[in-house]
């Protein structure tokens, strides 16, 4: 099992790291700041304009610790790692599974019915905790919808028909995600999913925290021996790690989209934490960054029963075990890929 590791997140604009013996140490105008060990950290995540030391790159890549270059919105750039652990066959299975379309849509009807699961609890826990009697007969109504859309999907016989019953989910289950909110705030209104550029605050938040989640995904991957490019409802397009954005689907609904729900109940973010480009692109500021990672880090370490091993591990795990049930699969030791599903 893979050990729960910390991940060192650098928002300062023009922050360089470097080695400093067996640490990184992170510089700010020619300042250390930050000193962590390598031996304590899973990875390294990078925002904007962020600058690494030969040195450092070459000692993270030998002790398997990721370096993600994200661009200020939180959209991946690029990976620095270094030999792909895992057994070559492991590979060369997932290979012939991702070129097989009904071995790829037996993975994927799992992944997205999960996925479509997933939503539904999210649904049903909110209406259960909301004082608005409008809110909680909106909230049962589109569950009541997704509920079809999951049988849908374990059915699906092709990729294309089971991306329409994915989409159609999607659809309506953001349709009613203001509902999930209790901010009077007309600025964190939400009426649909933007993405490149996210063109308000709650699309900020989330784009943000899918690229964490996806950094998380890709590793997870890449330290069970799975090409994380490789992908079986997401399929290849260069410079796209298709396996890491496949895995992560069941996750959305249960990490992310909760988290960021309660980041706004809570008041953890507030209306002014964001800027707006002259493009109509949406940002947050750097200390709502800063405690949108704490929220997340903090997220990560909560303790929670996995629903088919049946053992207690931390939400960060998660996604690390789902990613050897999927290898354990393509070897031929699972009949099906067993997903994540949230009670």
């Amino acid at each position: 099992m893979k050990q729960h590791l910390n991940t060192l997140f650098v928002t300062t604009e023009g922050a360089y790291l470097r080695k400093d013996g067996q640490a990184v140490a992170v510089r700010v105008e020619k300042e250390t700041r930050l000193r962590v060990p390598l031996h304590n950290l899973d990875g390294i995540v990078c925002f904007g304009r962020v600058g690494c030391s030969p040195q450092l790159m070459e000692a993270c890549a030998q002790a398997g610790v990721t370096i993600s270059m994200l661009s200020p919105y939180g959209g991946f750039r690029a990976a620095i790692v270094g030999f792909t652990p895992g057994n070559v066959l492991l590979r060369r299975t997932q290979y012939r599974k991702s070129d097989d379309e009904s071995a790829c849509c037996a993975i994927a009807s799992n992944l997205v019915a999960a996925k479509i699961a997933n939503c539904r609890a999210v649904l049903l826990r909110a209406a259960r905790d909301s004082n608005n009697a409008d809110a909680q007969r909106a909230l049962g109504v589109i569950a009541e919808k997704l509920a079809p859309m999951i049988q849908n999907a374990r059915a699906a016989t092709s990729l294309g028909q089971l991306r329409g019953i994915e989409g159609d989910a999607a659809n309506e289950y953001f349709s009613v995600f203001s509902q999930m909110m209790n901010v009077p705030e007309v600025e964190f209104r939400f009426v649909g999913r933007s993405r490149r550029p996210p063109l308000d605050r709650v699309n900020a938040l989330l784009s943000f925290l899918y690229s964490m989640l996806a950094h998380d995904a890709r590793s997870a991957c890449e330290t069970t021996g799975l090409d994380a490019a490789v992908g079986f409802l997401h399929r290849d397009r260069p410079g796209r790690p298709g396996l890491a954005l496949d895995l992560m689907e069941e996750f959305r609904p249960f990490l992310v989209d909760r988290l960021v729900l309660s980041l706004i109940n809570r008041r953890q973010v507030a209306v002014g934490g964001f800027t707006i480009a002259p493009n109509g692109a949406v940002m947050m500021d750097d200390k709502t960054r800063r405690v949108v990672l704490a929220a997340y880090q903090q997220r990560k370490q909560d303790a929670i029963t996995h629903p088919f091993l049946e053992e207690k591990s931390s939400v960060g795990l998660l996604v690390h075990l789902q990613a050897r049930l999927l290898a354990r699969h393509i070897r031929g030791d699972l009949d099906a890929y067993p997903p994540f599903l949230w009670h």
